[in-house]
């Protein structure tokens, strides 16, 4: 006998870094979702009769209040001083854009938030990067989600469009120390960013009661 299927609709944010590609990989290929909503500056080369691309105006997601509706909401958001070297627009990027999002998306009922956030989040941290996933972190548990996931991922793993020469050195060196990482320090090991893309949905497919997922741990999911 057959399982049943269960048609979700999926809200991707995102879909043009690595992770959020490899996403949209997945869930087009995931017979749980019907549908898949993706939001977007500009149009993609994406061509599948569950895709629907919905053009957004980052600037005011009021204005998509009611394109925010389904199931489950994936935010793979994320810039660099290098794609955003204006200090503001980096600050909306990663953290204001996602706390907007969010706070639509509860308020639309959305049962499950998937964020990806990044390696030592901390809201007190001097590092904008680290300390602005940990604002958007703090803002997420506060919202309680019936579902709420959090990605911590390492250095990331794959094709880029941008060449970015410290990461690479960065996963390079971490590649090497590998076998040193142990205990505490085996979160700090590079992963693929289709292996995060695959432990977001496996998280809500398996309904895993946890929160905050290491690196180490989003690797264990995708198994």
């Amino acid at each position: 006998m057959e399982s049943k299927v269960t048609e979700r609709i999926a809200l991707l944010f995102g879909s043009s870094g690595l992770v959020g590609g490899h996403l949209l990989n997945q869930l087009i290929k995931d017979k749980n979702y019907s549908k898949i909503k993706l939001f977007v500056r500009t149009t993609p080369e994406v061509s599948d009769p569950k895709v629907e691309i919905i053009k957004t105006d980052f600037h005011n997601l009021q204005n998509h209040i009611d394109d925010i509706i389904g199931d489950d909401c994936f935010v793979c958001i994320g810039t660099t001083k290098q794609n955003s070297p204006d200090k503001d627009e980096y600050k909306r990027v990663e953290l204001d854009i996602p706390k907007e999002i969010a706070k639509i998306a509860k308020s639309n009922f959305l049962n499950s938030f998937i964020f990806v956030s990044a390696l030592y989040a901390n809201p007190k941290s001097f590092a904008d990067y680290v300390k602005f996933k940990g604002l958007v972190e703090a803002e997420l548990e506060k919202l309680n989600f019936s579902k709420l996931a959090i990605m911590r991922p390492s250095f990331l793993m794959g094709d880029r469009k941008e060449k970015r020469v410290s990461e690479k050195i960065g996963i390079y060196v971490f590649k090497l120390l590998s076998p040193l990482l142990l205990g505490p320090l085996k979160k700090m090991k590079p992963i693929h960013s289709e292996t995060v893309a695959k432990a977001m949905i496996a998280v809500i497919q398996n309904d895993i009661q946890q929160t905050i997922f290491e690196s180490n741990e989003i690797a264990g999911l995708s198994q």
